[in-house]
């Protein structure tokens, strides 16, 4: 049996492939024909008796292959593998995912089947880095159908796939998991809102009944479990409930109440949150300011965060509640951030740098309006109710309800004229 051929054997080499390069770059490599006719068309070609001319170099017949200077050692790498048996039993061959990329370039340009299938397979099976990805989009697309396997890990994913995805995450992110897998239920919240995001790129989906009815249904579920919280605080006697524990799960409640609001202001359904959370009020209240502690301080800090985004909803017309529920939102959250910004102001002139305790101030002045707005929807009996216990209270620095003082002592002076002017003299206050 004769001994295989070995690419550089000069000795028994029928054939010099020439690579050359515009820069110059000449190098001549000692080959055999019948390797190159059988795996290579272009060879195949060249060597042909078809083929109208034929170059001798050394003696031996002569093919030359002109490539950029970046592609050269690409080249001498295909012609190697040309010698090798390709059969799947050895999958180091490639040296990284640039290289592989860079030879089933040439595999493709010199017509080798059997290079371009196992550079295709390996490309597919690998991981990629960063880089690397945004090479394969730049090149593979080119390439035809041959390659199209590379990308099937980029390609679209089929809607039914997305929601299937998107209501499992959904759920996982809205449920209660052990602490070990508070990273990943944040990593899961992250992923749902980027995925109905607008930025540079369409929404992955787009939120509809089914969609809204599944968030509603999570809301549920989260209220009812928070609620249990709250009547376990409330009824077990005070010793019996683990501290730290308790803590952490409020913690983590208030910081998927945040989460929810954000999600549920995207999709326009927060009213499903705003009616749970002032049923919720009272006793969220009496909870906390029964355990004046440090952590039940930072607690108060996300609360006063959800009460803005409920607030701002409310007061800004997203969701419409009867009077009787705004007046009740007043007169639990208005002294509720009465008492608490003095309380987190002072902790921070004494300690600057607790980062635990900080909150940006733009929230302050947001929910300042927000009670403002309020306010002056209210019926005009209800507003006067509302300023007598601010201007009676010993924290009126916070909030300032001039603007609705003010606009109550206008109305109210110019209010019979007014509705006389509009055939409603009949009307007093």
């Amino acid at each position: 049996m004769d001994a295989p051929s070995r690419i550089g054997d000069r000795s028994t080499s029928d054939v010099v492939v020439r690579l050359r390069t515009q820069e110059g770059r000449d190098e001549w490599i000692y080959c055999h024909s019948d390797v190159l006719v059988e795996k290579s068309k272009y060879f195949a070609d060249r060597l042909s008796d078809n083929w109208p001319t034929c170059q001798i170099l050394d003696s031996r017949n002569c093919v030359e292959v002109y490539c950029q200077e970046l592609d050269f050692d690409h080249h001498v790498n295909f012609l190697r593998l040309l010698y090798v048996v390709i059969d799947g039993s050895v999958d180091d061959l490639w040296n990284g995912v640039k290289n592989a990329l860079g030879i089933l370039q040439v595999g493709i340009q010199l017509g080798c089947p059997q290079i371009v299938t196992a550079c295709v397979n390996y490309l597919e099976a690998v991981p990629w880095e960063e880089s690397e990805e945004e090479e394969i989009l730049r090149i593979v697309p080119g390439m035809g159908s041959e390659a199209e396997p590379i990308l099937a890990r980029l390609q679209p994913v089929n809607p039914s796939a997305i929601r299937g995805i998107f209501i499992s995450t959904l759920r996982f992110a809205m449920s209660s998991p052990p602490s070990l897998m508070n990273d990943l239920k944040s990593s899961a919240q992250e992923q749902l809102e980027y995925m109905v995001t607008e930025d540079d790129d369409s929404p992955l989906l787009i939120a509809d009944d089914d969609i809204k009815s599944e968030f509603k249904d999570c809301v549920g579920r989260l209220f009812s479990r928070f609620n249990n919280l709250l009547d376990e605080f409330l009824c077990e006697p005070t010793e019996s409930v683990g501290e730290a524990g308790i803590m952490t799960l409020f913690k983590s409640y208030f910081a998927d109440f945040l989460w929810v609001c954000q999600m549920l202001s995207k999709l326009e359904i927060m009213r499903v949150f705003v009616n749970s959370w002032v049923d919720a009020s009272d006793k969220i209240v009496t909870v906390i300011h029964s355990r004046p502690t440090v952590e039940m301080i930072e607690i108060k800090l996300k609360v006063v965060e959800v009460v803005a985004k409920v607030l701002e909803s409310i007061g800004y017309g997203t969701v419409i509640l009867p009077t009787s529920k705004r007046l009740h939102m007043l007169k639990v959250w208005l002294p509720f951030v009465q008492i608490t910004k003095p309380l987190i102001d002072s902790i921070m002139t004494n300690d600057e740098d607790s980062l635990a305790f900080k909150i940006d101030g733009e929230l302050w002045q947001s929910l300042e309006s927000t009670f403002v707005s309020i306010i002056l929807a209210l019926p005009s009996a209800n507003q006067a109710e509302i300023l007598t216990e601010w201007l009676e209270n010993e924290h009126t620095r916070y909030p300032d309800l001039t603007e609705a003082f003010e606009v109550w002592c206008y109305r109210s002076k110019v209010a019979n004229r007014r509705l006389a002017l509009l055939g409603g003299g009949h009307c007093t206050l």
